[in-house]
């Protein structure tokens, strides 16, 4: 039995599922309120003794409509199509199929998660990335339980198909026991869209917008940027559409010189201009006219065209001949077909010839940013950065001593200098900082550092200087050193009574005419772990709240990613007699404090605020940072160096040098996204048993689906290790072992392919240890493969490294092999 829908009350849940279990069920839907621990714990114990499955409580179940299975209180079985839909919520769900019921979209699944007691979002994600009836995946997401592995599949799903989310409960409340500005003004939601845009999905924020591109991001042809070209016959959409383009940092960018003239000669009399206003008697020819003039034009990435219904207006031709050229214009096009009644039969004939149209100006411009937003974030899917840059090492051992040495005291916030130390362990260009501990003490540093000074008080327990009256800018002599000293004091104390203070630290004032104030900070989320916040800087960043979050590790792509999404970047570059900041400075900044993050798990909070930058560079003037003793933990047993974060960086430690039998030397490394040509390449040099080996099957090469798949790897749900030879122009994969996790996320499955000629050389020997040490670190406690019986070299392989082997009771031509790792 495939399923047993229990459809009791939860005083009955536990007997059901006996009476299932004896009946050979295979999973069980719990189609029942969710009941308390006393019910659900032992149901949970149950099933996974018995190996059953359980969906639910709380779900109103799953709808299979190719298959034309109802199973559940979803509502009408939908019509079949290739768009999945994933719903926390069973009464919205519901709701979402019943309005998607006019619209001509079909599902592939439709399923309500409930309580998620066993089957959670991360493994329907999972099913669905493998799954050839899904082409798009809209979810309903309200939480997550386990983070890294809702963001393991998140990324595999994304790399492979569009993913629409929708999250509810967007409170952005931030948490109030912070201790530094990152906390303080980054709330919950914020950490959920930058785990979504670094994913690769795509968020909406309205119910409405959920289907309004989902469909065109199952055809593939994306925009590949924010740039949008409009056409229309009248002043009023064109102007509602521009209005929303706006609000949605879409740009409306001139012509170029070329497509002024070409539109000039297919359009006389029409004012040239983007949005393009073709007026009240525009014909079919003057929309084709435009349309083809516009797809050749660099400035746009996509075009809107827009037609208004009233009397005069030939809507049928030039419906017929939008639709003919639609796909002979290779530029994504959208349109908008304002009105309902006469209308609606055209925008199904576009809709039928591959054109997304909408009813409204607002849900066209809309659909553009949402296909739009998705591709740039599959741009930041792909990055795979490192932990540590190719800039200056950073000296790890010194900045792990300060923070070591401040726990050992017993304190968890730095003083200043404590965090100005950190900095420049990792190379960030700080303020020189002198501490004082009386007045004279403070003449003589500021007569050393040179007038007008900076004073602030240096005090771990005063988390916001200027709050108390820690901070005195701009003193100009010895006199005011000493009077500014003692009222800095005097100000704290009243305060802050109980606060322990070193003295006052002095350094030169750093705001120049051109400089502009930035902030960057580090903060631990209590589900994602660290992130690292971006925006504009100075004693009001909780007031402008212009912040940005992303987790990492980052490179510089994703450092300028991050700046960009700021409202504070428009002032980066040159305006008035203000010369542009440097932004590669910034951007270096960036990655510096992510790789304070990575090498630095007890680092929970960190300010660096402001930050002073121009176009000489950039300085730190002020800095606090925060330790924890207690480390994030994520998985028992896992002893992977960065196990704190919730998105693994390229595991660069694993790449190792080795020899062949033979002499020659090879690299090994995990596999990386540019990797997939090579990785082409190898298949394609197999031999077709070897092929048939590793893949049991018959193919003679990877899609470009499978190339995405084993190349844009998460590297916390799986590892792929590639062997490599140096070539003249570029290096040869002859090896690749990979391993992924199964759903329990306690074991894993793995795979071995080396190339014919070099086999019989210990490489498939030297791959194998390799990726099992990797899974023990992991924290694994069993590896396990299947190998055809007819690969009598596999087997011997396997034998000799101490795996256990049964014939697969479902195919007696397969064998099972496993090790079990806990014990070793």
């Amino acid at each position: 039995m495939d399923l047993a829908v229990l459809a009791v009350d939860s005083a009955y849940l536990l007997d059901a599922l006996r009476e299932a279990i004896a009946l050979g069920a295979r999973t069980a839907m719990l189609l029942c309120q969710t009941p308390g621990p006393a019910v659900t714990e032992p149901l949970l114990e149950m099933a996974r003794e018995a190996r059953i499955r359980l969906l639910g409580p709380g779900t109103l179940g799953f709808a299979r409509p190719p298959r034309r299975l109802d199973a559940g209180r979803l509502g009408a079985l939908p019509p079949p199509g290739n768009v999945a839909l994933v719903s926390q919520s069973g009464v919205l769900g519901g709701a979402i199929l019943d309005w998607a019921g006019d619209t001509a979209i079909g599902f592939s699944l439709a399923v309500s998660l409930g309580a998620e007691l066993d089957i959670d979002v991360a493994q329907v994600l999972d099913f669905l990335a493998n799954d050839p009836s899904t082409k798009a995946v809209v979810v309903y997401l309200e939480a997550v339980r386990d983070p890294r592995s809702f963001m393991s599949a998140l990324r595999a799903l994304a790399s492979v198909k569009p993913v629409v989310v929708l999250k509810g409960g967007r409170d952005a409340a931030s948490r109030p026991t912070a201790r530094t500005h990152s906390g303080a003004i980054v709330g919950s939601d914020a950490i959920y869209s930058a785990a979504l845009r670094r994913a690769g999905a795509v968020q909406v924020r309205l119910f409405t917008q959920l289907f309004t591109a989902v469909r065109y991001l199952a055809s593939r042809n994306w925009p590949l940027g924010k740039r949008l070209a409009m056409i229309g016959n009248g002043n009023g959409p064109l102007v509602l559409a521009s209005d929303q383009a706006w609000f949605a940092n879409i740009r409306l960018l001139p012509y170029t010189e070329p497509t002024r003239r070409r539109l000039e000669a297919a359009l006389p009399g029409v004012e040239i201009s983007n949005p393009l206003n073709l007026g009240l008697e525009a014909s079919a020819d003057d929309y084709a006219g435009a349309l083809e003039a516009i797809a050749y034009d660099p400035e746009s990435d996509a075009m809107l065209v827009l037609l208004s219904p009233f009397a005069g207006v030939d809507a049928p031709q030039i419906t017929e001949r939008i639709a003919r050229i639609a796909g002979t214009l290779g530029k994504p096009l959208f349109a908008c077909w304002l009105g309902d009644n006469s209308t609606r039969p055209l925008r199904a004939w576009l809709d039928a010839a591959g054109v997304p149209v909408y009813r409204t100006p607002e849900a066209a411009v809309d659909a553009f940013s949402t296909v739009a937003t998705f591709y740039q974030n599959q741009l930041l899917l792909q990055q795979t950065p490192r932990s540590l840059s190719d800039m200056t090492a950073p000296d790890v051992a010194r900045a792990r001593s300060v923070l070591e040495a401040a726990l050992a005291e017993g304190r968890e916030v730095l003083t200043e200098l404590e965090s100005k130390t950190l900095l420049d362990a990792f190379h960030v260009p700080v303020n020189r900082t002198v501490l004082a501990s009386s007045r004279d003490e403070a003449v003589a540093a500021a007569d050393r550092i040179g007038y007008p000074v900076a004073m602030k008080i240096s005090s771990s327990d005063v988390a916001h200087k200027s709050d108390v009256g820690g901070v005195s800018l701009n003193v100009r002599n010895a006199n005011e050193v000493r009077e500014q000293y003692d009222a800095i004091l005097q100000s704290v104390r009243a305060a802050r009574p109980v606060a322990r203070i070193q003295g006052v630290t002095l350094q030169p004032m750093k705001l120049g005419r051109h400089g502009r104030e930035l902030y960057v900070g580090v903060f631990r989320d209590p589900l994602f772990g660290p992130v690292i916040a971006f925006g504009t800087g100075g004693t009001r960043v909780e007031i402008h709240r212009d912040t940005t979050v992303e987790f990492p590790p980052l490179n510089s792509f994703l450092a300028r990613s991050m700046i960009a999404r700021t409202r504070v970047a428009r002032t980066l570059g040159e305006y008035g007699d203000a010369p542009a900041v440097d932004l590669e400075a910034l951007e270096r900044l960036l990655v510096r404090v992510s790789e304070m993050v990575c090498e630095l798990p007890q680092l929970a909070e960190l300010d660096i605020n402001p930050i002073i930058a121009d176009a000489g560079g950039l300085i730190a003037v002020d800095a606090r940072a925060v330790a924890d003793a207690k480390l994030p933990a994520r998985e028992p047993h896992d002893q992977r160096r960065y196990a704190h974060m919730a998105i693994m960086p390229y595991p660069s430690e694993l790449v190792r040098s080795c020899t062949l039998r033979d002499g020659r030397a090879y690299t090994i490394r995990p596999i990386q996204a540019e990797d997939g040509e090579r990785l082409q390449r190898f298949v394609r040099g197999l031999s077709e048993q070897s092929r048939y080996f590793r893949f049991i099957s018959a193919l003679n090469e990877l899609s470009p689906r499978m190339l995405v798949r084993y190349t844009q790897i998460d590297y916390d749900r799986e590892l792929a290790l590639v062997a490599a030879l140096p070539g003249e122009t570029d290096e040869s994969i002859i090896g690749v072992v990979r391993y992924l996790l199964n759903p329990d996320r306690r074991s894993c499955e793995f795979a071995i392919a080396i190339a014919d000629e070099m086999q019989r050389q210990g490489l498939g020997t030297t791959l194998m240890q390799a990726i099992v040490e990797h899974a023990r670190r992991r924290g694994l406690e069993r590896i396990e493969g299947f190998v055809l019986a007819a690969n009598a070299p596999m087997m011997r392989l396997m034998q000799a490294l101490g795996f256990s082997v049964q014939t697969d009771r479902d195919d007696p031509a397969l064998k099972r092999v496993w090790r079990d790792l806990g014990q070793e």
